[in-house]
């Protein structure tokens, strides 16, 4: 339905609204909507994803097992592409990067495409086996769901930005019943800087995605951990820590330059389906603990099975009888699960790297702590290594500590170990990012020059369209222009600054008033003196969509009052001012005072 004709239904109702609802209690309401809807597109992800892999595991004998794990991805990831290609017009928008920059540069404006896109493309990959975890997409549908509300029911910018929070703070606390690891999440990764006032509406919002998850899906995600940890442990936090954050940064970088690698080939290539499904199927033939997000193995860790992990691998046949042996499937798990994550991804497959880290995590807490153990020198609890592991990694690849704390407090009941998620979270989120300063999401957005973690002051400035600042009065001057005419022109304008552009409109530099002054009252000259011997080079010359931080910073390196804007093949646009921004920047912070 058009937007004019959902504006003209809806209007009675918004009517009857601002009459009759505050403005408070009506976020209020929407963020139970957006809460709701969030929750039940959480539930319907799940609920799909877990019946197809049942049905799909049911269909095959234990002897080809193994083989028809390492076929069922690339399945998934056509499907995917060929979704992608025909059905969404090759636009998909992979991972939490997107709605980052939609919040941080385009007013929280999210594609309706996302309402299902994410869904369905997570659906065919996740559920045939691909390596990737679900918690992006339904992060995503979530935002989208939020961002969508906010612009039919017409809220403002800064109010819609808090509805694509809710969304995705609900999407987070729906797949893992955790509310409060929601909010953060959205609070770290999404929103950056909120008010506090406003963490009540995302509070609501995620505790009622938690209660329509909890009400239609039944089941913990991981055990429950009851024990307290040993003071005489302590050392042994901080060592995992400096571990998780190894691997943390491991990660980020093995993902990032899988995704340059694949984008050789731009858009939805078969080429990279193919490359991509041979690969991620011989990974998972020789390491079945790939398949899929990899929860199973974290339960698996958690209730103290590890060495059941080798079930249905080619190492099943030593079961745990050589356990130098499992810790070598272990560490290869470890390292290869990101190159099959990013091989899902980069193919073609929808997925994020949320689960990824808590998979890499558990199983690096086990790793360490088995190490340990089988030192003989002390004993340590393994299961609540596995527990810290994923806090380390979550805090580490992600860049949210709190979230990664409440989260795996949350998902395991282990609030007995607050204190040590407390020390292995902050140590590997520390060591991480004095490594790797952008996290898994930010990265590729930074080095393209969005600045995802700018001040307000640069947040605001970002928020403004250079297009609009652009002005266009100035009158342009011929290189062949005589002196004399130059003076005609100046007694016609109502500027003092002059761009000097050739017949196709390309710029050739500046003539001001001042630069020129003296040569107006030396009237013999008037006809043999031409303006290319008058003119000036511009000191900088910016681009229509430059960003107005570096712009403004041009201004003040050349103590410039305005500076030209062209085209890239040096097209002349018009003058940027100095104080047009300032101008445009004070209404847009009085307007988000007001708000």
């Amino acid at each position: 339905m058009p937007d004019h004709a959902v504006h003209r239904l809806l209007r009675p109702l918004l009517v009857w609204r601002a009459r009759h609802i505050s403005e408070r209690m009506y976020m209020l309401i929407l963020s139970v909507v957006v809460g709701a809807l969030a929750g039940l597109a959480a539930v319907l992800l799940k609920t799909c994803i877990r019946t197809q892999m049942r049905w799909l595991e049911e269909a095959i004998s234990e002897p080809q097992r193994v083989f028809a794990l390492s076929i069922y991805p690339v399945i998934g990831i056509s499907l995917t592409v060929l979704v992608t290609k025909y059905l969404l017009g090759g636009q998909l928008g992979r991972g939490i990067g997107p709605i980052i920059y939609s919040t941080a540069r385009e007013n929280s404006i999210v594609p309706r495409s996302k309402l299902y896109s994410q869904l369905i493309t997570a659906f065919l990959t996740v559920s045939f086996g691909g390596s990737a975890g679900t918690e992006a997409p339904i992060s995503v549908t979530g935002a989208a769901l939020g961002s969508n509300v906010g612009r039919v029911l017409h809220v403002d910018r800064r109010r819609r930005r808090l509805l694509t929070g809710c969304g995705a703070a609900a999407g987070v606390a729906a797949i893992f019943n955790s509310p409060i690891a929601g909010v953060l999440f959205a609070v770290e990764t999404i929103l950056m800087e909120l008010p506090a006032q406003y963490f009540i509406p995302l509070l609501i919002s995620s505790a009622t995605a938690t209660v329509v998850s909890k009400a239609l899906y039944v089941g913990q995600p991981f055990v429950l951990i009851t024990t307290s940890w040993p003071i005489d442990a302590v050392p042994f936090y901080v060592l995992l820590g400096l571990f998780t954050a190894f691997f943390s940064v491991y990660m980020i970088r093995t993902y990032h330059w899988f995704e340059r690698f694949f984008e050789r080939w731009p858009g939805l290539s078969w080429r990279k389906v193919l490359l991509g499904g041979t690969l991620l199927g011989g990974l998972i033939f020789f390491f079945p603990t790939l398949y899929g997000e990899g929860y199973k193995t974290v339960e698996l860790l958690l209730r103290g099975h590890p060495e059941r992990i080798t079930d249905g691998s080619i190492f099943s046949v030593y079961q745990d009888n050589n356990p130098w042996l499992l810790l070598v499937l272990v560490v290869f798990s470890m390292l290869l699960k990101v190159v099959a994550t990013s091989i899902t991804v980069g193919a073609g497959g929808n997925g994020g790297m949320f689960g990824s880290s808590l998979f890499v995590g558990a199983l690096a807490g086990f790793f360490f702590a088995r190490l340990i153990n089988l030192s003989g020198l002390v004993h340590i609890p393994e299961v609540h290594f596995v527990v810290l592991g994923m806090a380390g990694t979550l805090a580490g690849v992600i860049h949210t500590p709190l979230t990664a704390i409440f989260l795996i407090a949350e998902i395991t009941g282990g609030y007995a170990l607050f204190v040590p998620l407390m020390l292995v979270s902050s140590s590997s989120y520390l060591i991480t990012k004095y490594f790797e300063p952008y996290s898994v999401y930010t990265r590729k957005l930074t080095l393209k020059g969005v600045d995802v973690y700018a001040n307000r002051d640069r947040g605001l400035l970002a928020q403004l369209d250079p297009r609009k600042l652009v002005e266009t009065d100035f009158i342009p001057v011929r290189p062949s222009t005589t002196l004399g005419q130059l003076v005609d022109v100046f007694r016609h304008s109502s500027r003092d600054l002059f761009p000097v552009v050739t017949a196709s409109g390309r710029l050739l530099g500046v003539v001001s008033l001042n630069s020129v002054r003296n040569a107006l009252f030396d009237d013999a000259h008037y006809t043999t003196t031409q303006v290319r011997e008058l003119m000036k080079p511009a000191p900088a010359v910016v681009g229509p969509s430059d960003d107005l931080q570096h712009t403004l910073a041009l201004l003040d390196r050349y103590d410039a009052w305005a500076l030209p804007v062209c085209e890239e093949d040096g097209h002349y646009l018009g003058f940027i001012l100095k104080s047009a921004i300032l101008a445009r920047y004070r209404r847009q912070l009085i307007a988000e005072s007001e708000a």
